[in-house]
């Protein structure tokens, strides 16, 4: 009998990442190790049932992720998803903005198979790193016969593309999900479940893009922007990016989506003049819960960062 496959694709990261020194778990250069090499590098697991399949997909620091390797990466992951003996995905990716990523692929694709991102916050090279553990645990999760769409991986804990966020700069377990809590944990290679694989019934993939190889020229995806409110916000950053041709805003705004007088009353003139805004939370934790009489939509429960995405397939679908 022929064994499923896991694929393990590579995009650089701190997972792949390098140092002069063992001691080092900051002055690293990310992106220099080969997803073939961190592959060689796992032990072999006993009982092994899935097969191993490695690709680099790129290879770059995620700080500096851009719509490009997004579309390859979710061209690559829907090619290995058509194949019948693929049991799921493994990707390798940085931490800085492995959210994003994550809610990209679960929004694009919505995969039926499990798609699991996992990172490191040491690099290959320390003296004590976390990526090999974390790609086992990645491993397992893909394995796992009932695991379905994106999730991340991250020091034994499996969050769901929704709800992940990274909230420390530091240590290993550098990830939350925030009051939705995790779906589960992995504990030597088996995992403990803590509440259903979600299944996201908003923000499903735009009708336009209905063939993932032909996601259009990432230079004619729609430009969105992201800007916050805070103690003496102005209107000016608004104007400028108005004024420079952004088709989309999202605001961060204080507590339950509030917003200072003079930052809400540009964000009104630029959705008056066609621009699209959606407000979100600075909060890591909670949702804006709409009242009557809003004129901005909200987020949907999306951070600042997801909402940005999918207001940028929103204008994708429209145009």
């Amino acid at each position: 009998m022929t064994r499923k496959k896991i694929v393990i694709l590579g995009t650089g990261g701190t997972i792949a990442g390098t140092a002069a020194h063992a001691s080092d778990n900051l002055g690293y250069t990310a992106a220099q190790v080969g997803i073939d090499q961190l592959v060689a590098g796992l032990p072999t697991v006993a009982g092994q049932a899935c097969e191993w399949i490695s690709e680099q997909v790129a290879q770059i620091d995620s700080k500096d992720m851009d719509f490009g390797v997004w579309r390859v990466l979710a061209q690559r992951v829907d090619h290995w998803l058509t194949q019948p003996d693929v049991q799921g995905i493994v990707i390798t990716h940085g931490t800085d903005t492995l959210e994003e990523t994550a809610w990209f692929l679960q929004t694009v694709l919505e995969p039926d198979r499990p798609v699991v991102l996992t990172c490191a916050m040491r690099p290959a090279t320390a003296l004590a790193p976390d990526g090999p553990q974390n790609m086992l645990d990645a491993v397992a999760v893909a394995s796992h016969g009932g695991a379905h769409g994106v999730v991340a991986v991250c020091a034994g804990v499996i969050h769901s593309a929704r709800d992940v966020q990274k909230v420390h700069t530091y240590r290993l377990d550098a990830f939350s999900s925030a009051d939705a809590g995790p779906i589960g944990y992995v504990e030597e290679g088996s995992l403990r479940l803590m509440r259903d694989w979600p299944r996201d019934s908003v923000d499903k993939a735009p009708s336009a893009i209905k063939n993932i190889a032909d996601l259009p020229d990432p230079a004619s995806w729609p430009r969105v922007e992201i800007v916050m409110s805070h103690a003496g916000a102005g209107a000016g950053g608004v104007r400028a990016l108005v004024a420079d041709g952004v088709q989309g805003l999202v605001v961060a705004g204080t507590g339950n989506g509030t917003l200072h007088h003079a930052l809400e009353a540009a964000l009104l003139q630029a959705q008056a003049s066609g621009v699209r805004v959606v407000r979100a939370t600075r909060c890591l934790e909670g949702r804006v819960l709409p009242k009557h009489g809003d004129v901005i939509p909200h987020s949907q429960g999306l951070s600042p960062v997801k909402a940005r995405v999918a207001l940028m397939l929103a204008l994708m679908d429209a145009a």
